[in-house]
């Protein structure tokens, strides 16, 4: 059963974080995805939403938005480790390789670093593909929760793209 099937969501607080301490998750890359975080974010840059464009990019084919790979860390955080009640206060990200259709990425969060006197907590963040090779890397820095949090987990709604139902051609 996958965490994101329970119907509890719970958090780790400051006092219970232990350095090396570590949370994951693991997603698969789907055209529907990348459209959809096209959509979400305005980020439509053709290295992601066009085919023709993209196969002749250095990547010779479409490449997910670097910043999925992003949001999954801020899912990790946000809903793992520390999980709920915890504040984000600033991220850095090198993005190694791309992330292409069908790549199945693990993401993992890591405790490096605890201070006790702002209750901050600074993790080592990775993302890597099926293969092994990391395709980002980084640190996230948080405020962790002090005060335990269980609650029933929120029942999102399903989402469902339609294709165009006509091209935008631009005259010149």
């Amino acid at each position: 059963m996958n965490k994101n099937d329970l119907p509890f969501i719970d958090n780790v607080t400051f006092d219970e974080m232990t350095i090396g301490q570590s949370a994951s998750l693991q997603r698969t890359l789907t055209q529907q995805d990348i459209q959809l975080f096209a959509v979400m974010s305005g980020d439509v840059n053709p290295a992601h939403v066009d085919p023709e464009y993209a196969e002749h990019s250095m990547f010779h084919g479409i490449i997910g938005h670097g910043m999925w790979g992003g949001a999954l860390i801020s899912t990790v955080l946000g809903t793992q480790l520390p999980g709920p009640g915890t504040i984000y206060l600033k991220q850095s990200l090198k993005f190694s390789r791309p992330v292409t259709v069908g790549d199945t990425v693990t993401v993992s969060v890591t405790v490096r670093e605890k201070q006790p006197e702002k209750r901050r907590v600074i993790f080592d963040c990775c993302a890597r593909n099926q293969r092994g090779e990391t395709v980002i890397s980084g640190e996230a820095e948080v405020l962790a929760p002090t005060e335990k949090i269980h609650r029933h987990r929120v029942p999102m709604p399903v989402v469902h793209l339609d294709e165009p139902t006509e091209s935008l051609e631009v005259q010149p």
